[in-house]
Order: structure tokens, then C-alpha cells, then sequence
């Protein structure tokens, strides 16, 4: 199954096990991966955005 190209938020928290205000607090700090807010307010991540910062994350454990 292919993954989908641009993933809703509920989907990047499931991904990375995060709560939302964790994300949040994390995004405030400008550690979180790149978000895009449509037209109508929703809020999407980029599959190849996603994984450049699970990268950036293993790089950093590393």
C-alpha cells in the first residue's frame, strides 16, 4: 500500500507516538518537521518533510 504523499496531523502524532500539545511545544521550539496550513485551516505534513526529520532525529541521537 502506498503511503499517502501528505499526511494530516492526527497521522504524524500516531507516527511518532506524540500527544498534540507535546508536538506543539516541540514545534514552539522549532524541533518539529515542516507543517503546511491549507486554505481551509487544516494542517498537513509532507511524507518527504516527515521523514527528512525522522533523519535529522536519528542524526542527532547519533
Amino acid at each position: 500500500m502506498a503511503r499517502p504523499q501528505m499526511l494530516k496531523l492526527p497521522e504524524v502524532l500516531k507516527e511518532i507516538d506524540m500527544s498534540r500539545a507535546a508536538f506543539y511545544r516541540m514545534r514552539a521550539r522549532g524541533k518539529a518537521p515542516k507543517l503546511i496550513k491549507l486554505p481551509n485551516g487544516q494542517i498537513r505534513c509532507r511524507r518527504t518533510d516527515l521523514d527528512a526529520w525522522w533523519s535529522s532525529m536519528e542524526d542527532a541521537a547519533a
